[in-house]
């Protein structure tokens, strides 16, 4: 029961126009911003990791200084 299917693939510049058109242009800016943000936050951020985690899972070492803690001074 295989049917074939033509897809219909507007432009982009089309389809940003229908919506501003059925919601507005500041509705439309808002939600596309908004969709870009929630993007942007869903890439995982290797930055947190340390230099020996980061080499666990096969990642070159960061090249940021390394971070200070009061526990890694040595009694004299």
């Amino acid at each position: 029961m295989r049917e074939v299917q033509a897809l219909v693939v507007d432009t982009l510049a089309a389809t940003v126009d229908e919506l501003c058109q059925k919601f507005g242009v500041r509705k439309t800016a808002c939600a596309l911003i908004l969709a870009m943000w929630r993007r942007h936050q869903m890439k995982n951020q290797l930055s947190h990791l340390s230099n020996r985690m980061r080499r666990d899972i096969g990642l070159a070492d960061s090249r940021e200084a390394p971070i200070f803690r009061i526990w890694n001074i040595r009694a004299l």
